[in-house]
């Protein structure tokens, strides 16, 4: 089931942006709605279901990064106001994610898909702020702690890939892999 979420996010960014393009922003914003919804949803199921996987873990990471990409081209099309008079938060926002991805594909030859709380809560806001813009309209304030905790989420998995020798998927975050390391569990 969580896979199953996973996989109908893959197959709605297309759709996406094709919407996008034909610039229908109702049909782009009811599908998109759901497709950020699916993103809370597959997680806990995973979670309470205890269906977690590496497949899983890769699955989420892949359709999270096309349904970020999408709804950032569709508030390129749709909202190109706000791109230009935010692009610095914008440019800081990939910025940041493009670091982050390229080093773990150096690392380890995959993304991370860490998972960590803090890129989880950066993931929920980014969703929320992209969904209220559709549906409500640009909130600044969301934008920019979006912005911020997504920044910071990155900076934390940059740590975790210099202290993790190895890759391994939902790990909770840079307290813990201090507090495994100090223990001795790690080198």
């Amino acid at each position: 089931m969580p896979n199953a979420l996973s996989i109908a996010r893959i197959a709605a960014c297309p759709v996406l942006v094709a919407l996008a393009a034909g610039n229908m922003e109702t049909a782009f914003t009811w599908l998109l709605v759901p497709a950020l919804l699916s993103d809370i949803a597959d997680g806990l199921i995973a979670r309470l279901l205890h269906l977690q996987s590496a497949l899983g873990a890769l699955l989420d990471s892949i359709a999270d990064v096309l349904l970020l990409f999408t709804s950032f081209y569709g508030v390129w099309v749709f909202h190109p106001g706000i791109v230009a008079d935010h692009w610095p938060a914008g440019l800081l926002l990939v910025g940041a994610w493009m670091a982050e991805n390229v080093a773990a594909l150096l690392r380890y030859g995959r993304l991370s898909s860490f998972h960590t709380l803090l890129s989880k809560v950066a993931g929920y806001l980014l969703g929320i702020f992209v969904g209220v813009l559709f549906v409500f309209g640009f909130q600044p304030w969301l934008l920019y702690l979006a912005v911020g905790v997504s920044v910071a989420g990155n900076l934390e998995e940059l740590a975790l890939l210099a202290l993790l020798p190895e890759w391994r998927p939902d790990v909770r975050g840079l307290w813990w892999v201090l507090r495994e390391r100090r223990a001795g569990q790690l080198p």
